[in-house]
Protein backbone atom coordinates (compact mmCIF):
# COMPACT_ATOMS: atom_id res chain seq x y z
CA UNK A 1 0.00 0.00 0.00
CA UNK A 2 1.69 3.09 -1.15
CA UNK A 3 2.73 5.95 1.41
CA UNK A 4 3.82 9.52 0.57
CA UNK A 5 5.34 10.96 4.10
CA UNK A 6 6.77 14.39 3.80
CA UNK A 7 9.05 15.73 6.74
CA UNK A 8 10.80 19.27 6.70
CA UNK A 9 13.74 18.16 8.64
CA UNK A 10 15.06 22.18 8.61
CA UNK A 11 11.69 22.79 10.44
CA UNK A 12 11.65 20.10 12.66
CA UNK A 13 15.16 20.67 13.99
CA UNK A 14 14.38 24.50 14.30
CA UNK A 15 11.60 23.18 16.35
CA UNK A 16 13.21 21.05 18.78
CA UNK A 17 11.89 17.63 16.91
CA UNK A 18 13.70 15.03 16.17
CA UNK A 19 12.68 14.35 12.75
CA UNK A 20 13.65 10.82 12.19
CA UNK A 21 10.84 10.02 15.20
CA UNK A 22 8.36 11.93 13.27
CA UNK A 23 9.23 9.96 10.16
CA UNK A 24 9.32 6.72 12.24
CA UNK A 25 5.68 7.75 13.73
CA UNK A 26 3.78 7.93 10.42
CA UNK A 27 5.65 4.90 9.02
CA UNK A 28 4.63 2.62 12.10
CA UNK A 29 1.00 3.83 11.62
CA UNK A 30 1.05 3.20 8.43
CA UNK A 31 2.49 -0.41 8.46
CA UNK A 32 0.15 -1.34 11.83
CA UNK A 33 -2.77 -0.32 9.99
CA UNK A 34 -3.01 0.66 6.71
CA UNK A 35 -0.96 -1.81 5.15
CA UNK A 36 -2.31 -4.67 7.30
CA UNK A 37 -5.62 -3.51 6.17
CA UNK A 38 -7.50 -2.55 9.09
CA UNK A 39 -7.69 1.04 8.11
CA UNK A 40 -8.58 2.02 4.58
CA UNK A 41 -6.52 4.80 4.28
CA UNK A 42 -4.31 7.64 6.71
CA UNK A 43 -4.08 11.36 6.48
CA UNK A 44 -1.48 12.61 9.54
CA UNK A 45 -0.56 16.23 10.11
CA UNK A 46 2.06 17.60 12.72
CA UNK A 47 2.48 20.68 13.63
CA UNK A 48 4.84 22.94 16.33
CA UNK A 49 5.09 26.03 16.76
CA UNK A 50 2.63 26.45 13.91
CA UNK A 51 4.72 25.28 11.36
CA UNK A 52 3.73 21.78 9.55
CA UNK A 53 5.98 19.34 9.84
CA UNK A 54 5.01 16.74 9.05
CA UNK A 55 2.29 15.63 6.45
CA UNK A 56 1.63 11.62 5.42
CA UNK A 57 -1.33 10.66 2.73
CA UNK A 58 -1.43 6.24 2.66
CA UNK A 59 -4.31 4.11 1.59
CA UNK A 60 -7.38 3.94 -0.91
CA UNK A 61 -9.64 6.82 -0.75
CA UNK A 62 -11.96 4.98 -2.09
CA UNK A 63 -13.14 1.57 -2.66
CA UNK A 64 -12.64 1.76 -6.61
CA UNK A 65 -9.01 2.43 -6.14
CA UNK A 66 -8.57 6.08 -5.88
CA UNK A 67 -5.67 6.66 -3.80
CA UNK A 68 -6.07 9.26 -0.35
CA UNK A 69 -4.93 13.07 -1.08
CA UNK A 70 -3.71 15.34 0.96
CA UNK A 71 -7.04 17.67 0.32
CA UNK A 72 -9.30 14.46 0.95
CA UNK A 73 -12.71 14.96 3.24
CA UNK A 74 -13.46 13.01 5.92
CA UNK A 75 -17.16 12.74 7.63
CA UNK A 76 -15.61 14.41 11.32
CA UNK A 77 -18.41 13.14 13.47
CA UNK A 78 -17.51 14.41 17.34
CA UNK A 79 -14.59 16.80 16.14
CA UNK A 80 -17.81 19.02 15.54
CA UNK A 81 -18.27 19.14 19.11
CA UNK A 82 -15.88 21.64 19.53
CA UNK A 83 -16.65 23.81 16.71
CA UNK A 84 -20.83 23.83 18.44
CA UNK A 85 -18.73 24.83 21.61
CA UNK A 86 -16.46 27.57 20.46
CA UNK A 87 -20.11 28.79 19.21
CA UNK A 88 -21.74 29.00 21.99
CA UNK A 89 -18.96 30.28 23.87
CA UNK A 90 -18.75 33.04 21.09
CA UNK A 91 -22.40 33.92 22.69
CA UNK A 92 -21.35 34.15 25.84
CA UNK A 93 -18.84 36.39 25.30
CA UNK A 94 -22.01 38.87 23.33
CA UNK A 95 -23.80 38.63 26.90
CA UNK A 96 -26.14 36.50 25.22
CA UNK A 97 -26.33 33.65 27.58
CA UNK A 98 -24.39 32.51 30.54
CA UNK A 99 -22.93 28.69 31.09
CA UNK A 100 -24.79 28.92 34.53
CA UNK A 101 -28.48 29.70 33.02
CA UNK A 102 -30.81 26.77 33.10
CA UNK A 103 -31.18 25.45 29.81
CA UNK A 104 -35.27 26.25 30.08
CA UNK A 105 -34.80 29.78 29.64
CA UNK A 106 -33.92 28.97 25.72
CA UNK A 107 -35.34 25.46 24.87
CA UNK A 108 -39.08 25.68 27.40
CA UNK A 109 -40.16 22.46 26.14
CA UNK A 110 -37.68 20.57 28.60
CA UNK A 111 -39.88 22.18 31.55
CA UNK A 112 -40.97 18.98 32.48
CA UNK A 113 -37.83 16.79 32.10
CA UNK A 114 -37.41 14.30 35.24
CA UNK A 115 -35.22 11.24 35.93
CA UNK A 116 -35.09 7.68 35.35
CA UNK A 117 -38.22 5.38 34.18
CA UNK A 118 -40.20 6.09 37.66
CA UNK A 119 -39.93 9.69 36.51
CA UNK A 120 -38.70 11.85 39.38
CA UNK A 121 -37.94 15.14 39.58
CA UNK A 122 -34.50 16.81 38.67
CA UNK A 123 -32.80 17.34 42.54
CA UNK A 124 -31.39 20.57 40.17
CA UNK A 125 -31.98 22.40 36.70
CA UNK A 126 -30.08 21.35 33.69
CA UNK A 127 -27.64 24.29 32.84
CA UNK A 128 -26.11 25.02 29.85
CA UNK A 129 -22.52 24.44 31.16
CA UNK A 130 -24.07 20.35 31.96
CA UNK A 131 -24.62 20.60 27.98
CA UNK A 132 -21.24 21.58 27.35
CA UNK A 133 -19.36 19.20 29.89
CA UNK A 134 -21.74 15.91 29.13
CA UNK A 135 -23.46 16.18 32.50
CA UNK A 136 -26.43 16.60 31.47
CA UNK A 137 -28.56 13.60 32.37
CA UNK A 138 -29.15 12.87 28.43
CA UNK A 139 -27.36 10.23 26.86
CA UNK A 140 -26.62 8.20 23.55
CA UNK A 141 -28.34 4.86 22.06
CA UNK A 142 -25.34 3.51 21.57
CA UNK A 143 -24.52 3.47 25.35
CA UNK A 144 -26.60 0.26 24.93
CA UNK A 145 -26.84 0.35 28.98
CA UNK A 146 -30.92 1.34 30.17
CA UNK A 147 -33.94 1.37 29.11
CA UNK A 148 -33.53 4.97 28.24
CA UNK A 149 -30.93 4.43 25.97
CA UNK A 150 -32.47 1.97 23.91
CA UNK A 151 -35.81 4.28 23.55
CA UNK A 152 -33.05 6.71 22.02
CA UNK A 153 -32.02 4.07 19.16
CA UNK A 154 -35.76 2.76 18.78
CA UNK A 155 -36.30 7.08 18.05
CA UNK A 156 -33.27 7.65 16.02
CA UNK A 157 -31.96 10.37 18.35
CA UNK A 158 -28.02 9.67 17.93
CA UNK A 159 -28.67 9.03 14.30
CA UNK A 160 -25.74 10.82 11.88
CA UNK A 161 -28.60 12.77 9.78
CA UNK A 162 -31.64 13.35 11.45
CA UNK A 163 -35.02 13.40 9.14
CA UNK A 164 -36.12 16.20 12.36
CA UNK A 165 -36.46 19.97 12.46
CA UNK A 166 -34.05 21.04 15.47
CA UNK A 167 -37.56 21.85 17.09
CA UNK A 168 -38.66 18.30 16.58
CA UNK A 169 -35.47 16.96 17.94
CA UNK A 170 -36.04 19.14 20.79
CA UNK A 171 -39.43 17.50 21.16
CA UNK A 172 -38.42 14.17 20.80
CA UNK A 173 -36.07 14.56 23.74
CA UNK A 174 -38.43 16.80 26.30
CA UNK A 175 -40.68 13.54 26.08
CA UNK A 176 -38.13 10.65 27.79
CA UNK A 177 -36.77 10.91 30.96
CA UNK A 178 -33.14 11.53 31.93
CA UNK A 179 -30.14 9.18 32.85
CA UNK A 180 -29.69 11.49 35.54
CA UNK A 181 -30.37 14.55 37.53
CA UNK A 182 -27.90 17.21 35.83
CA UNK A 183 -24.48 17.67 37.43
CA UNK A 184 -24.30 14.26 38.87
CA UNK A 185 -22.63 12.02 36.57
CA UNK A 186 -20.96 12.09 32.81
CA UNK A 187 -22.24 10.59 30.28
CA UNK A 188 -21.67 11.02 26.59
CA UNK A 189 -24.31 12.13 24.95
CA UNK A 190 -26.37 14.61 22.43
CA UNK A 191 -25.84 17.28 24.77
CA UNK A 192 -23.92 18.82 22.27
CA UNK A 193 -26.81 18.43 19.19
CA UNK A 194 -29.05 19.89 22.06
CA UNK A 195 -25.99 23.32 21.97
CA UNK A 196 -26.29 23.69 18.33
CA UNK A 197 -30.35 24.56 19.00
CA UNK A 198 -29.87 26.64 21.71
CA UNK A 199 -27.22 28.59 19.35
CA UNK A 200 -29.64 28.63 16.60
CA UNK A 201 -32.39 30.06 18.83
CA UNK A 202 -30.14 32.44 20.60
CA UNK A 203 -28.89 33.89 17.43
CA UNK A 204 -31.47 33.07 15.00
CA UNK A 205 -29.51 31.81 12.29
CA UNK A 206 -28.94 28.15 11.25
CA UNK A 207 -26.03 26.45 13.50
CA UNK A 208 -24.72 26.09 9.22
CA UNK A 209 -25.28 30.25 8.50
CA UNK A 210 -23.14 30.97 12.28
CA UNK A 211 -20.86 28.06 11.36
CA UNK A 212 -19.81 29.50 7.92
CA UNK A 213 -20.28 33.01 8.28
CA UNK A 214 -18.55 33.55 11.90
CA UNK A 215 -16.30 30.43 12.02
CA UNK A 216 -15.38 29.33 9.00
CA UNK A 217 -14.92 32.30 6.69
CA UNK A 218 -12.67 34.01 9.42
CA UNK A 219 -10.78 30.97 9.86
CA UNK A 220 -10.28 30.55 5.94
CA UNK A 221 -11.97 27.20 6.47
CA UNK A 222 -13.18 26.62 2.86
CA UNK A 223 -13.68 22.71 3.11
CA UNK A 224 -15.66 22.34 6.03
CA UNK A 225 -19.52 22.34 5.51
CA UNK A 226 -22.43 20.68 6.72
CA UNK A 227 -23.53 19.19 3.11
CA UNK A 228 -21.03 18.09 0.77
CA UNK A 229 -21.29 20.00 -2.05
CA UNK A 230 -21.36 18.51 -5.71
CA UNK A 231 -18.32 20.48 -7.02
CA UNK A 232 -16.31 18.56 -4.22
CA UNK A 233 -18.10 15.14 -4.45
CA UNK A 234 -14.90 13.75 -5.93
CA UNK A 235 -12.90 14.79 -3.22
CA UNK A 236 -15.53 12.81 -0.50
CA UNK A 237 -13.80 9.35 1.24
CA UNK A 238 -15.49 6.51 1.44
CA UNK A 239 -16.57 5.31 5.07
CA UNK A 240 -16.16 1.73 6.33
CA UNK A 241 -17.43 -0.34 9.07
CA UNK A 242 -15.78 -2.83 10.66
CA UNK A 243 -18.15 -6.00 11.75
CA UNK A 244 -18.34 -8.68 14.00
CA UNK A 245 -16.70 -10.98 11.45
CA UNK A 246 -13.77 -8.41 11.94
CA UNK A 247 -14.19 -7.71 7.95
CA UNK A 248 -14.78 -3.83 7.04
CA UNK A 249 -17.49 -3.59 4.68
CA UNK A 250 -18.50 -0.22 3.28
CA UNK A 251 -21.22 2.11 5.38
CA UNK A 252 -21.14 5.52 3.29
CA UNK A 253 -20.01 5.80 -0.27
CA UNK A 254 -18.12 8.85 -0.95
CA UNK A 255 -19.02 8.98 -4.85
CA UNK A 256 -23.20 9.14 -3.40
CA UNK A 257 -22.43 9.94 -0.04
CA UNK A 258 -25.57 10.71 2.49
CA UNK A 259 -23.72 14.00 3.32
CA UNK A 260 -25.04 15.35 0.31
CA UNK A 261 -28.37 15.38 1.35
CA UNK A 262 -30.55 18.83 1.81
CA UNK A 263 -30.80 18.69 6.01
CA UNK A 264 -33.27 19.37 8.07
CA UNK A 265 -31.05 19.30 11.21
CA UNK A 266 -28.14 20.18 11.43
CA UNK A 267 -26.06 18.18 14.04
CA UNK A 268 -23.88 20.22 16.23
CA UNK A 269 -22.35 17.05 18.25
CA UNK A 270 -21.72 14.90 14.55
CA UNK A 271 -22.46 16.94 10.89
CA UNK A 272 -19.72 18.42 9.99
CA UNK A 273 -17.56 17.13 6.81
CA UNK A 274 -13.73 18.91 6.62
CA UNK A 275 -10.12 17.97 5.95
CA UNK A 276 -7.21 17.80 7.87
CA UNK A 277 -5.91 21.03 6.98
CA UNK A 278 -9.33 23.09 7.91
CA UNK A 279 -9.34 21.48 10.96
CA UNK A 280 -5.29 22.48 11.45
CA UNK A 281 -6.10 26.23 11.11
CA UNK A 282 -9.59 25.64 13.68
CA UNK A 283 -6.94 23.82 15.79
CA UNK A 284 -4.63 26.73 15.91
CA UNK A 285 -6.80 29.28 16.56
CA UNK A 286 -7.41 27.27 19.59
CA UNK A 287 -3.74 27.19 20.22
CA UNK A 288 -3.47 31.00 19.70
CA UNK A 289 -6.13 31.71 22.43
CA UNK A 290 -8.71 32.45 19.78
CA UNK A 291 -7.25 34.53 17.17
CA UNK A 292 -5.83 33.44 13.87
CA UNK A 293 -4.29 35.57 11.05
CA UNK A 294 -5.39 38.56 12.55
CA UNK A 295 -9.04 37.82 13.27
CA UNK A 296 -9.93 37.08 16.66
CA UNK A 297 -12.97 34.79 17.35
CA UNK A 298 -12.75 34.64 20.81
CA UNK A 299 -10.62 36.33 24.45
CA UNK A 300 -7.71 33.52 25.64
CA UNK A 301 -9.45 33.67 28.97
CA UNK A 302 -12.18 31.78 26.79
CA UNK A 303 -10.46 29.29 25.08
CA UNK A 304 -8.02 28.45 28.55
CA UNK A 305 -11.98 27.84 29.86
CA UNK A 306 -12.95 25.76 27.09
CA UNK A 307 -9.65 23.36 27.65
CA UNK A 308 -9.93 24.07 31.29
CA UNK A 309 -10.76 20.57 33.45
CA UNK A 310 -14.91 21.06 34.82
CA UNK A 311 -15.23 17.92 36.29
CA UNK A 312 -16.86 18.16 39.63
CA UNK A 313 -13.39 18.80 42.38
CA UNK A 314 -11.23 18.56 39.49
CA UNK A 315 -11.58 14.99 39.15
CA UNK A 316 -11.39 12.78 35.95
CA UNK A 317 -13.49 10.71 34.06
CA UNK A 318 -12.55 7.44 35.73
CA UNK A 319 -14.34 9.14 38.89
CA UNK A 320 -17.41 10.91 37.16
CA UNK A 321 -18.36 8.64 34.18
CA UNK A 322 -21.50 6.67 33.40
CA UNK A 323 -21.09 6.26 29.84
CA UNK A 324 -19.67 2.51 28.53
CA UNK A 325 -18.39 4.80 25.15
CA UNK A 326 -16.77 7.91 24.44
CA UNK A 327 -14.49 9.32 22.31
CA UNK A 328 -11.51 9.23 25.15
CA UNK A 329 -10.03 7.48 27.70
CA UNK A 330 -10.97 7.69 31.38
CA UNK A 331 -8.36 7.72 34.05
CA UNK A 332 -6.16 11.06 34.48
CA UNK A 333 -8.83 12.66 31.78
CA UNK A 334 -11.09 15.86 32.24
CA UNK A 335 -13.39 17.49 30.62
CA UNK A 336 -13.94 21.11 29.53
CA UNK A 337 -16.22 22.64 27.40
CA UNK A 338 -15.97 20.53 24.56
CA UNK A 339 -13.19 18.56 25.18
CA UNK A 340 -10.92 16.17 27.29
CA UNK A 341 -8.13 17.32 28.92
CA UNK A 342 -4.83 15.76 30.08
CA UNK A 343 -4.86 16.38 33.68
CA UNK A 344 -0.94 15.72 33.74
CA UNK A 345 0.40 17.13 30.53
CA UNK A 346 -2.46 19.19 29.95
CA UNK A 347 -3.13 18.53 26.24
CA UNK A 348 -6.46 18.93 24.82
CA UNK A 349 -8.00 16.80 22.10
CA UNK A 350 -10.78 14.76 20.91
CA UNK A 351 -11.84 12.60 18.61
CA UNK A 352 -15.32 11.06 16.10
CA UNK A 353 -16.62 8.01 15.46
CA UNK A 354 -14.91 7.05 12.07
CA UNK A 355 -11.27 7.55 13.81
CA UNK A 356 -10.84 10.96 12.99
CA UNK A 357 -9.12 12.58 15.73
CA UNK A 358 -6.97 16.10 16.93
CA UNK A 359 -4.71 16.61 19.62
CA UNK A 360 -3.08 20.38 20.79
CA UNK A 361 -0.84 20.61 23.55
CA UNK A 362 -0.74 24.18 24.61
CA UNK A 363 2.87 24.17 26.67
CA UNK A 364 5.03 22.40 23.63
CA UNK A 365 2.83 24.14 21.28
CA UNK A 366 1.77 21.14 18.86
CA UNK A 367 -0.71 19.99 17.52
CA UNK A 368 -1.70 16.62 15.78
CA UNK A 369 -4.54 15.02 13.21
CA UNK A 370 -5.27 12.44 12.47
CA UNK A 371 -8.37 11.36 9.97
CA UNK A 372 -9.41 8.49 8.43
CA UNK A 373 -12.79 6.62 8.36
CA UNK A 374 -13.49 3.72 10.61
CA UNK A 375 -15.99 2.75 12.66
CA UNK A 376 -16.10 2.24 15.08
CA UNK A 377 -13.32 4.54 16.74
CA UNK A 378 -12.40 2.23 19.62
CA UNK A 379 -11.44 -0.53 17.38
CA UNK A 380 -7.45 0.21 17.67
CA UNK A 381 -5.10 2.48 20.22
CA UNK A 382 -4.27 4.20 17.27
CA UNK A 383 -4.85 7.77 18.64
CA UNK A 384 -2.66 7.09 21.85
CA UNK A 385 -0.31 5.47 20.02
CA UNK A 386 -0.01 8.60 18.11
CA UNK A 387 0.23 10.82 21.11
CA UNK A 388 2.91 8.70 22.60
CA UNK A 389 4.81 9.19 19.19
CA UNK A 390 4.54 12.84 19.16
CA UNK A 391 6.22 12.95 22.84
CA UNK A 392 8.81 10.71 21.69
CA UNK A 393 9.57 13.55 19.02
CA UNK A 394 9.97 16.42 21.29
CA UNK A 395 13.96 16.74 21.65
CA UNK A 396 13.32 20.71 23.66
CA UNK A 397 10.74 20.95 25.92
CA UNK A 398 8.63 24.24 25.92
CA UNK A 399 7.30 23.70 29.39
Amino acid sequence: MQATTRVDVAAAEACGIDAARLRALADALHDNYVATGKLPHLRLLVSRDERVLLSHVSGMSRATGEPLAEDSLFRIASMTKPVTSLAFMMLVEQGLVALGDPVTNVLPEFSGLRVGRDKQPLRQPMRMIDLLRHMSGLTYGLQRQTAIDGRYRELGLDEFQQKRSGDEFIEALAGLPLEFSPGERWNYSVSTDVLGVVVERLSGQTLEAFFAERIFAPLGMRDTFFELPEEKVDRMTDAWQLGPDGRLSLYDRGSRSGWRRRLRFRSGGGGLISTAEDYHRFARMLMRGGELDGVRLVQSGTVASIHANHLPGGGDLARHSASMFSEADYAGVGFGLGVATDLTSGEYFWGGVFSTFFVVDPGEKIIGLLMTQHLPSNAYPVRRELREGLRRAIIETRC
